[in-house]
């Protein structure tokens, strides 16, 4: 492996890990509908919502799976360190990277 590969896979992520982004924040989603997994990225400066009196962050997304294109709400509740407390999906399940990881290996076998 070359130096600027190791290089990218230390400040990104490899292909077989989960991505690192500075100002992002991934949650992953499958779809209630289809099943389909979805990556979905939350920028930390424009999509978080400080909440005052806890000092937690909040956000509110809408999430479409490429797959059969069904709408999920997402509301989700983030400690000050950017850790998922709590978190709702409507349409849908909010899933681990590794479960990600499965469905879109699976998904990808299939196509």
């Amino acid at each position: 492996m070359s130096i600027v590969a190791k290089i990218r896979d230390a400040l990104f992520g490899s292909a077989s890990a989960e991505i690192r982004d500075p100002t992002g924040i991934y949650v992953y989603v499958r779809c209630d509908r289809c099943g389909a997994p979805v990556r979905v990225r939350i920028d930390r400066v424009y999509d978080l919502q400080h909440d005052h009196e806890t000092g937690e962050f909040v956000v509110h997304k809408e999430i479409m799976d490429g797959t059969c294109f069904a709408l999920m709400q997402a509301h989700i509740r983030l400690s000050p360190r950017y850790a998922i407390i709590s978190g709702e999906v409507t349409g849908g399940k909010l899933i681990s990277w590794k479960e990600y990881n499965a469905l879109a290996k699976r998904s990808a076998t299939k196509a």
